[in-house]
């Protein structure tokens, strides 16, 4: 079995006009199954740097990314040769300040804002849905997001 890769993601994230939490999903170039910005690590770029350019680079996103891994997932990239290289992704959570109306891959992917619940419901990775739905219970208390998002709500 080949040894999982570290990649790293961003969780972008927003307050709708009812006070909500929302995250930005993309989909991805292959399948078009929803996912969040996510990409491989960079040499002599920070995790949470990476993070955030990858939202820029895959959903136009802009804002304020934690330092700060919020969680974990593990899935299975299929590579071009299609093989299959599992990689563990360690996530960080953005506050979202503003969306491009131009982006490097904008013609590749959709994004959408959703929901934490229905976002959970849309993704196939259980660790990423399972981290969705803690954060639709208790956003402010969780030991990262909540700094996060109290600072950004202040």
């Amino acid at each position: 079995m080949k040894k999982a890769r570290e990649q790293i993601a961003a969780l972008p994230l927003r307050w709708n006009d009812k006070d909500k939490v929302e995250v930005l999903m993309i989909t991805s170039r292959d399948t078009g199954r929803w996912l969040v910005p996510k990409g491989w690590t960079m040499k002599d770029v920070k995790p949470w740097a990476a993070a955030a350019i990858e939202a820029l680079e895959e959903a136009g996103a802009k804002g304020h990314i934690g330092r700060e891994v919020f969680g974990t997932y593990s899935y299975d990239k299929r590579l071009d040769d299609g093989t299959k290289q599992p990689c563990r992704v360690r996530v960080y959570p953005m506050i979202v300040d503003r969306l491009k109306s131009n982006w490097k891959e904008k013609d590749q992917r959709v994004r959408r804002w959703f929901s934490l619940k229905e976002a959970a419901k849309r993704v196939d990775e259980p660790e990423l849905a399972e981290m969705l739905q803690r954060l639709h219970v208790k956003p402010k208390k969780h030991p990262v997001a909540g700094p996060m998002l109290r600072r950004a709500a202040s």
